[in-house]
């Protein structure tokens, strides 16, 4: 009898089903996981160019991550990045390179990166970019009498590069350089006229003393001794003429396993059986002021919305942000007691901080 008792209170007991977890909260922009993953993909941006400069985080646009197992998630980011003055060939880490000016004329990069996080461990999948420089009308706005950038196969940036590193090879002991690539030029009209060129280069098997004997000789050094290098100069045409030139190699740079040797980049410029002379500019550059970061990065793959993996009941920060706010503005609109203060909205959790300035 007791046993039957027993058995009809326990039929009677509430039975309780297990309650499946909450999904996370969306990553802010702002996260530390989110600038952890910003942080890789900027690295290996810079590490998989070809041309130009290295470029640094400025904003994290949006964030999207999909769970793909455990300890297992695709991560989508949109970033904005600034170039800085470190050339891409330059063993500087990029925690030491300045961003430039908005007054020396700004580049900003526009990247979409699809990582994938691992058992906590970061990987890059895909990456596509582009790169512009900012309107000419907004830096004059600010600075009227800044110099503007200039066309890379603009006729005098061509003539100055020429001529200054003819003259470096002139008046050094060291190796005969080439010319791998001209990467920024800016020309000033007023009240001089001044023509400012950078460029890389790199180290031949000559010196400059064999190499006006024999220059057909001079070849670039192999992988495993190339010696790479970049030169700034200025020239003055008007009102008198002056030349100003300034070298540096950076030595022999043993590359690291995940970065190929094929991202630094190709002598662009030099054609055989030509001297110092840059020679016939790729058609990639022809009327362009900076080199886009899309002949480096163009996987469409990167981008969130090239890619099938993210169904469409899935929501960003970005529409989280927005659907929160509206809910506080409906929240708000109930009746509530004289001198009631309501508490300020959660701030939107994309985009994230601007580091640097906008453009």
């Amino acid at each position: 009898m007791k046993a039957l008792v027993a058995l009809i209170l326990l039929v009677q007991l509430p039975v309780h089903k297990a309650v499946p977890a909450a999904p996370p909260a969306p990553l802010g922009c702002d996260d530390p996981e989110s600038e952890a993953a910003a942080e890789v993909a900027v690295s290996y941006i810079n590490g998989h160019s070809h041309h130009g400069y290295k470029f640094a985080l400025n904003r994290i646009e949006n964030i999207r991550v999909l769970p793909q197992g455990l300890n297992n998630d695709i991560i989508f980011l949109e970033l904005d990045l600034l170039e800085t003055t470190c050339p891409i060939l330059s063993p500087t880490p990029l925690a030491n390179c300045t961003v430039r000016s908005f007054t020396q004329h700004a580049v900003e990069g526009d990247c979409d990166v699809k990582l994938q996080k691992l058992d906590g461990k970061l990987s890059v999948l895909a990456s596509k970019c582009h790169s512009h420089a900012d309107s000419s009308e907004d830096v004059l706005q600010l600075c009227p009498n800044c110099p503007l950038l200039a066309s890379l196969n603009n006729t005098e940036v061509l003539t100055t590069v020429t001529a200054a590193l003819s003259d470096h090879n002139s008046k050094t002991t060291d190796a005969y350089l080439r010319l791998l690539e001209i990467a920024r030029a800016k020309i000033q009209y007023h009240p001089v006229h001044i023509v400012s060129v950078e460029f890389a280069v790199a180290a031949t098997n000559c010196s400059a003393k064999e190499a006006k004997d024999n220059m057909e000789a001079c070849q670039l050094l192999p992988d495993d001794q190339s010696n790479f290098g970049f030169c700034t100069a200025t020239m003055v045409t008007r009102p008198s003429q002056d030349l100003r030139v300034d070298c540096q190699l950076y030595g022999h740079q043993v590359p690291t396993p995940d970065i190929p040797s094929l991202s630094r980049p190709g002598v662009t410029y030099f054609q055989p059986g030509q001297d110092t002379s840059p020679g016939l500019v790729p058609s990639v550059v022809q009327g362009f002021t900076n080199h886009n970061l899309r002949l480096s990065h163009n996987n469409p793959v990167a981008s969130e919305s090239s890619s099938s993996e993210f169904p469409t009941s899935m929501l960003s920060a970005k529409s989280v942000a927005k659907r929160a706010v509206a809910e506080v503005a409906q929240h708000d609109k109930v009746p509530r007691p004289v001198g009631f203060v309501p508490p300020p909205p959660p701030p939107p959790p994309c985009p994230g901080k601007i580091r640097h300035f906008k453009i």
